[in-house]
């Protein structure tokens, strides 16, 4: 007598909320305790139980993406599952796609599927329309489900109520219903009329930077605390134009009369809006206008666009391409390969490339559109996505992919703002500020330093490199005399790094035995 094969079975649960998932015996365990009774009841037929638990708890059915449900397709791919067992077909998906998907999956793999409390077999074409015939009313059960959520969502906050979520800087929320916090109120305010002082949100994060003010901090039920966290440019941008500071409330594009206290004036709050409309009118101006011809399609290996800048140096402008995750102050892990380019090197090479490669006679302005989608930037290269183009299609974009050698040239660049006579008296007034600001990060940094950190945490933390860290630390020694002559706009304004160079040993005010400058 031949010696019956042995069926692995594996045992999949998921639950779409969190709800009672805390409790010794949940329904996670309820399901894989039927799955299991079933399995042994199935012991004559070879079947067994393979000991790996694949549990989705407080996850939705809705698409494919759960951790376990990847760990399990992993293993049937890899030939450790002979049998998926399940308590329903909808704890495995509630998409009629998703779930053709899996039963694809499984049959290349010569995998079954069970459902132990309803009857079917997936190998016969009986068994998959009775299948399809459930995942069908389990799909349509889900969308009518999400209706209704959405439908009371909007009537709720069409009477002014807060819906629950994370309660915005300056609120919290209890019971629903959002209360001022005082001290992050005037946090609120002081950003918002900062920006109408300074006029751009480049400017303000750098202040922000220097007063130390920080996203608002939290602490989930689990006790993992997120936020607290330097401010970047969409979050403070998303900050002045959200409409609960001045008691309203946002829904899909409409504005609702919120049930809450404002905390900015209507026509602060106005006058806000007004200054962020007319600088993004500037900016796409300034754009159309501008020599960057790779503006909007370059970006750096991290993701982040490359944004175009400038500087001048011994009166010779310098053009470049500079990464937001470096403008933002991002940490490490989330900025490229190369953070500034050479914008005439890029543009030069994508010319020749277009020109010599693609045939193509029209200027590079002209070039690009229609042809390049997206250009990547690493050391050794450029990733560049042709539109149109299917010889060797991209899985993500389906555009052809191709990698044109390239070599940053080592261009010394002065940084910071230039003092020349042509300067605007607004220019001036913006040179001042960003040498306040950095005077200020450089005591952040000295204070970091003594209290033990090192040059590296920090040029980590603030997504600078070292050398950067340790030539713009000389300005928390300027003398006193230096700054508040700076403050006042009395003093000559020259290049941040040219300043942090020349800060002298001793303070001329001071005397030898009295050098440390003051808190």
């Amino acid at each position: 007598m031949t010696a019956r094969k042995l069926v692995r079975c594996a045992v999949y649960t998921r639950k779409s909320t969190e709800h009672n998932l805390d409790l010794e015996f949940n329904s996670l365990d309820a399901q894989r305790e039927a799955c299991e009774a079933y399995i042994k009841s199935q012991i004559h037929e070879g079947w067994v139980l393979i000991p790996d638990h694949y549990d989705d708890g407080g996850i939705s059915g809705g698409s494919l993406n759960r951790p376990d449900l990847q760990r399990l397709l992993s293993d049937i791919r890899a030939g450790k599952v002979d049998t998926v067992v399940v308590y329903k077909v909808d704890r495995l998906t509630r998409s009629l796609t998703d779930f053709a998907k899996l039963v694809e999956l499984f049959d290349a793999h010569v995998v079954s599927f069970v459902s132990i409390t309803q009857a079917f077999n997936t190998t016969s074409s009986m068994g998959r329309l009775t299948l399809n015939v459930l995942l069908s009313f389990a799909q349509f059960e889900r969308e009518v489900i999400g209706e209704r959520v959405r439908d009371k969502i909007a009537a709720s906050k069409a009477k002014g109520l807060w819906m629950g979520g994370n309660a915005p800087l300056g609120y919290d929320n209890r019971e629903k219903k959002l209360l001022i916090l005082p001290e992050e109120a005037e946090t609120v305010r002081l950003i918002f009329l900062r920006y109408l002082e300074l006029g751009s949100v480049g400017l303000l994060l750098q202040d922000l930077r220097h007063r130390g003010i920080k996203t608002k901090r939290r602490v989930w039920a689990s006790g993992k605390t997120v936020g607290g966290v330097w401010f970047g440019k969409g979050a403070l941008t998303y900050l002045l134009k959200n409409p609960i500071y001045i008691g309203k409330i946002l829904h899909r594009e409409q504005i609702h009369i919120g049930n809450h206290d404002p905390i900015i004036d209507q026509e602060v709050f106005g006058a806000v809006q007004l200054k962020i409309k007319k600088n993004t009118v500037d900016r796409k101006l300034k754009l159309r206008s501008s020599p960057y011809l790779l503006t909007g399609v370059l970006f750096d290996s991290a993701g982040n666009r490359m944004s175009p800048s400038h500087t001048v140096k011994k009166g010779v402008r310098y053009r470049y391409y500079v990464s937001q995750g470096l403008l933002q102050n991002r940490g490490a892990t989330e900025v490229g390969e190369l953070t500034r380019a050479s914008a005439p090197d890029l543009e030069e090479t994508v010319a020749a490339f277009l020109h010599q490669a693609m045939k193509v006679s029209r200027p590079l302005e002209d070039s690009l559109k229609g042809l390049i989608g997206r250009i990547t930037l690493f050391k050794a290269g450029l990733k560049i996505a042709l539109l149109g183009q299917s010889d060797t299609p991209d899985a993500a974009t389906g555009s052809q992919i191709v990698m044109l050698p390239w070599h940053s040239k080592v261009t010394r660049m002065e940084k910071g703002i230039v003092h020349a006579p042509s300067l605007s008296p607004s220019s001036d007034a913006k040179a001042r500020d960003t040498l306040l600001a950095a005077i200020g990060m450089a005591r952040i940094w000295l204070k970091k330093l003594v209290e033990g950190e090192t040059v590296s945490q920090i040029a980590t933390q603030d997504g600078r490199s070292e050398r950067q860290i340790r030539v713009l630390l000389n300005l928390a020694f300027l003398p006193p005399r230096h700054v508040e002559a700076v403050l006042h706009g009395s003093a000559e304004i020259d290049t941040v790094t040219n300043v942090a160079r020349n800060v002298p040993i001793l303070w001329p005010e001071m005397s030898v035995k009295n050098t440390q400058p003051s808190a």
